[in-house]
């Protein structure tokens, strides 16, 4: 008697990574680095991290030395770029590479998807007549964003007609808006648009970041949390004040 083989069914799913480079020389960088943990505690907390070594390949620094040194700081680590495996031989992290970059005719970026939702309707910015102007697309969101789910809209705004949950995350090449109650995490401007703003009809996010400045719930000022909020960038430095 023949038994029938299990169907195999195999799932694709893209995974949020934050892509930390470190510079030399790698002491000066590992404490600008714990500063900046220091300040924004909860930014790398359950984030997975992608580490490219490029910038240490003419250095002295033992590349299993600067991994360990960031594991130490309960980065997770989840694969290396840059280095030459035979490096790492022996250590945890041998074999730990990712896809060759520009795999599918893109360039690399600094953060990946972990779990998206379908958006309800994208839309486009009506573009002005004048030739000059570059058309910047927008998406819009007419439902809640649940708790674990990922929106990534790196080509333009985002806006979300509802609330989002704790534990979400709104990700947009430019600003966010958010009709609702802001929680978990946004981060606009991911394209380097230092005039990316955030809007939200109440504040009580993890994270907030436009243009890879950001600020966790325990820097916004007095008087903001439950707010409707504005959040924008001056001078390099993240502002944050009520609408109301």
């Amino acid at each position: 008697m023949t038994i029938p083989l299990p169907t195999i069914r195999i799932r694709g799913r893209s995974f949020m990574a934050l892509i930390v480079v470190p510079e030399p020389p790698f002491e000066a960088w590992l404490a600008a680095l714990d500063q900046q943990m220091a300040r924004s505690a909860g930014f790398f907390v359950d984030r997975p991290v992608v580490v490219n070594l490029a910038a240490m390949t003419e250095t002295d620094d033992d590349p299993a030395t600067i991994l360990a040194a960031l594991e130490a700081r309960d980065l997770r680590i989840i694969g290396v770029e840059g280095v030459d495996m035979a490096l790492l031989r022996g250590t945890p992290w041998f074999g730990a590479t990712l896809a060759a970059p520009g795999r599918e005719g893109r360039p690399d970026k600094f953060i990946e998807v972990p779990e998206t939702i379908e958006p309800v309707g994208v839309e486009s910015v009506v573009e002005p007549e004048a030739a000059t102007v570059e058309r910047r697309p927008s998406l819009l969101i007419n439902r809640p964003v649940r708790s674990g789910q990922s929106v990534v809209f790196e080509e333009g705004d985002v806006t979300v007609i509802g609330p989002v949950s704790s534990g979400a995350e709104i990700i947009a090449g430019g600003s966010i808006h958010v009709y609702g109650t802001l929680r978990g995490r946004a981060v606009a401007g991911l394209l380097g648009g230092a005039d990316a703003r955030i809007f939200c009809s109440k504040l009580a996010a993890e994270l907030l970041a436009i243009d890879g400045l950001y600020r966790t719930a325990d820097h916004w000022g007095h008087g903001l949390q439950g707010k409707a909020v504005q959040i924008w960038l001056d001078d390099k430095e993240l502002r944050l004040a009520a609408l109301d």
